[in-house]
């Protein structure tokens, strides 16, 4: 008999979770969900958080050195980073523009969400307080506070793991610098750090099912049983889709037919079997030979550029994922009643942008990544538990998204610099 996936498992915890808090509420037992379940889902989130740091730094310093092709192709590297990261900005913007004007979370009864938000009181007035100190320090204060002054002071607080990141791909571009003889011990260390870190994280995700229950049963509790959590959730299932659609119908074929001057009925024709197969595995690592294939021999890239930008795509391009984790932070926000300033905004712009580069390319990484991004932005991680059931299906759409973004790439490299 087949081993049940684990996304499969999350949902059933959800679902298991959600019927828990309702019976606790049917029948007096909010202080058992509170007291002795409840606890556990915290665990799992600090899990999460525990290896936030370490995950981060290793796989972005392994990324960034893993570009050490952009040596013998230094104009296409240069070219394909600037252009992943302008497409990774520009879906970043579309996460937010779409989760700041759908408002999926809005439709939660604001007298719960007060009830929320008392649970969180400490965590609040301390977000305030840091608000208010930085209140005349001038619009780029942001930017002073992206540099760290003490590496392991920002490593040991959560809530500045921009700053670890800022020092992540600093290390990494110095070390692609100096002679590789010199740089390849250290190179093997982070990548023997990095596996086993990608290894404690798959430990962690087999407790995601346990944690979710707990999680939820958490929130049903909290919420009262209100049922507009629930409709939100559709709402945001829905934001997240038609998102993802306009990048697949709209965004990406237009690029390819402006910039590569594609023909969009060439450009769907090649890239339907593509989406499809990375819709099924959710990898763009094991999509990445049927990726090649299509972008050489239907879209008619050359094979210098496929073999260079593709790969280099897989690592650091993840325009779906970037404006999911967009919308999924402003969606938790708005369930739990908290106003994102333009400074917070700005922040989750950074962070996803950058943390895009290290993301592992293993089932529940991005939920590593989202916990970061929601505590930098005084957002409580539990709320992650929110979307979690759901994320399978919105994972595998995101994923087709990230795979076309690398073909549309690689199709405008060609064009711009090969010829």
């Amino acid at each position: 008999m087949p081993k049940m996936p684990v996304y499969l498992k999350i949902f059933v915890g959800m679902i298991a979770g959600i019927l828990l808090g309702i019976a606790a509420l049917c029948f007096g037992g909010e202080f058992i969900v509170a007291d002795w379940i409840a606890p556990f889902g915290k665990l799992f989130i600090r899990l999460l958080q525990l290896v936030a740091v370490p995950l981060v730094f290793f796989s972005l310093v392994k990324g960034v050195v893993g570009l050490n092709d952009i040596g013998k192709f230094s104009r296409m590297g240069g070219e394909t980073i600037l252009v992943y990261i302008v497409t990774t900005v520009f879906a970043v913007v579309i996460g937010l523009a779409v989760g700041l004007a759908v408002k999926p979370g809005a439709s939660v009864d604001r007298t719960k969400i007060a009830d929320i938000r008392e649970n969180y009181r400490l965590e609040a007035e301390k977000k305030k307080n840091e608000a208010e100190q930085s209140a005349g320090q001038g619009p780029l204060n942001f930017l002073t506070e992206i540099v760290p002054n003490n590496i392991v002071g920002a490593a040991s607080d959560n809530s500045k793991m921009l700053q670890v990141i800022f020092f992540a791909v600093f290390f990494g571009v110095a070390a692609l610098t100096i002679s590789p003889d010199r740089a390849r011990p250290v190179v093997s260390l982070f990548d023997g750090l990095n596996d086993i870190i990608l290894r404690m994280v798959d430990y962690i995700i087999r407790l995601a099912p346990l944690g979710v229950m707990a999680l939820m049963a958490g929130l049903v509790v909290d919420f009262k049983g209100d049922a507009g959590i629930f409709a939100s959730l559709g709402v945001y299932a829905l934001t997240v889709v038609g998102a993802m659609l306009l990048f697949l119908l709209a965004i990406y074929p237009l690029a390819a037919r402006i910039f590569a001057k594609i023909k969009l009925r060439d450009f769907f024709k090649a890239m339907y079997p593509v989406q499809i197969f990375a819709f099924t595995t959710s990898s763009s690592a094991a999509t990445l030979p049927v990726t090649m294939d299509a972008v050489e021999n239907k879209l008619k890239v050359s094979k210098e550029t496929a073999s260079f930008v593709l790969p280099v795509g897989v690592t650091v391009n993840m325009d779906g994922t970037s404006c999911y984790q967009t919308i999924a932070v402003i969606f938790i926000a708005q369930v739990l009643g908290i106003e994102l300033g333009l400074q917070q905004l700005l922040v989750i712009v950074g962070m996803t942008v950058l943390s895009s580069i290290g993301t592992p390319g293993i089932p529940g990484g991005s939920y590593v990544i989202l916990a970061m991004v929601l505590t930098s932005v005084g957002i409580p991680a539990e709320g992650l538990a929110i979307i979690l059931g759901i994320d399978r299906p919105l994972d595998m759409l995101r994923t087709s998204v990230n795979v076309t973004g690398d073909a549309t790439v690689a199709g405008i490299i060609d064009k711009i610099v090969i010829r």
